[in-house]
């Protein structure tokens, strides 16, 4: 079985405790190092070639956005999960999306939800809880397409898109390969005038298109 290799970054030892007993009963993620600060995380990226980090945002010497911004910067395959215990901040949401990471989430995670996060951003999907994607929407003031003419199937991707479907699972849910479903998430984008999926979910949120 190929293991995810995860680094741990929290300046908490209560908090990584948690999180790194999590990670050695789950039998698909391997804990490859711990760092309590930005700086310690951006030499560990270099030095142990994580595939997944789980970022806390708050730290001192270096914060998780900066720490997230250098990281991606000189590693972009590396995949890197927020995480913190502000659950009303809508600005850090943003902040770290900008920055590269590709999930979010709250300290107050499920296992269960915080092992499927790691599996989808290491598959290429973007993770994010609930509330945090509201939050999203709560932030975001960039004008939007008024008229946006999405096909039916376009619409039950996007549907998909929203509940957190992976590619695969809207693949298997539609029954269409992963490769149309590739197609129609990038046709959606491009009529949504947006770069991420995340940030896809937001618009359809906010201007209710589905």
């Amino acid at each position: 079985m190929t293991k995810i290799r995860v680094l741990l970054v929290d300046d908490h030892q209560v908090v990584r405790q948690g999180f790194k007993f999590f990670i050695d009963v789950t039998d698909d993620l391997e804990l490859v190092g711990e760092a309590v600060n930005g700086e310690e995380a951006v030499q560990a990226a270099a030095k142990l070639n994580p595939d997944v980090i789980l970022m806390d945002m708050i730290m001192p010497k270096m914060n998780g956005i900066e720490a997230t911004k250098a990281i991606i910067a000189d590693y972009p395959d590396v995949k890197i999960i927020a995480l913190t215990s502000f659950s009303d901040d809508e600005n850090l949401v943003q902040d770290a999306l900008s920055a590269g990471a590709s999930g979010y989430f709250f300290k107050d995670v499920t296992v269960d939800e915080l092992a499927d996060a790691i599996r989808k951003v290491y598959d290429g999907e973007v993770a994010m809880a609930s509330d945090a994607t509201r939050l999203l929407v709560k932030a975001s003031t960039a004008p939007r397409p008024q008229q946006v003419h999405l096909t039916a199937r376009e619409k039950e991707v996007l549907a998909l898109m929203v509940e957190g479907r992976s590619n695969p699972e809207i693949g298997g849910e539609l029954v269409i390969s992963r490769a149309t479903v590739k197609f129609h998430v990038s046709s959606i984008l491009g009529k949504l005038d947006v770069g991420t999926r995340t940030e896809a979910v937001a618009v359809a949120i906010q201007q209710q298109l589905i």
